[in-house]
């Protein structure tokens, strides 16, 4: 199964932004991750839909939206309307979730949830066959730039174990996507635990040159 990179713009500098883009499409991205924070649901505060547009008319790459908000059944019609090909959102922050993965999909986007390191993997249990992706997060989310979890590897494992059986009922597959701490050290092991997406913000985007920092992400 092939594995895509997903360069991650909250590390990236704002003030040069469609450049930042540029880069990475040029080191070989697959697929572009925006971080959405409220400053409720997480301690910061980052982006709305405007800067999401302007992410959709300077790349050709799959946005994929991350919704780390509160209720965001609010904003949904409008980070779809702005360009999101990809809306995650997470089950902590959603009291209804199978109503809101049913409308992010009725609005043309497909569907995702996220998982706090905490959360187990039974609170998603009853809407898999809803989903496009699971998002499992690998660091406590609000910040770019901190340090792997190393417990997630076993969650990565598990829940590559449940998309395997629940294979044997459907053919579509439903990806399994990693943010927080990828980097080259990190990213061998997510993947042998059975990621599909890695999201790496600070890895890409700090180093000197993202494109060989793509290519040592692919590398390992």
């Amino acid at each position: 199964m092939p594995c895509f990179i997903a360069p991650s713009l909250l590390s990236a500098n704002f003030g040069r932004l469609a450049e930042e883009i540029r880069s990475v499409e040029e080191g070989g991205a697959d697929i572009l991750h925006v971080d959405v924070m409220d400053g409720h649901f997480v301690p910061n505060i980052s982006i709305g839909p405007l800067v999401v547009e302007a992410v959709c008319k300077v790349t050709r790459l799959p946005v994929d939206v991350h919704l780390m908000i509160e209720k965001p059944e609010r904003y949904i019609a409008d980070f779809i309307a702005a360009g999101a090909n990809r809306l995650s959102v997470h089950v902590e922050a959603c009291t209804h979730l199978n109503r809101t993965l049913a409308e992010i999909h009725r609005l043309g986007a497909q569907p995702g949830v996220a998982l706090n390191p905490s959360t187990p993997l039974s609170a998603i249990e009853e809407v898999l066959e809803e989903l496009f992706q699971v998002v499992l997060m690998s660091v406590n989310p609000g910040f770019g730039g901190q340090r792997f979890i190393p417990s997630s590897l076993k969650k990565i494992a598990r829940l590559r174990g449940m998309l395997e059986q629940r294979a044997t009922q459907s053919e579509r597959p439903i990806w399994i996507e990693v943010d927080g701490g990828i980097n080259a050290e990190t990213a061998a092991q997510v993947r042998q635990a059975g990621a599909d997406i890695l999201v790496a913000g600070h890895a890409v985007f700090r180093h000197p040159n993202p494109a060989q920092a793509m290519a040592q992400l692919r590398q390992a």
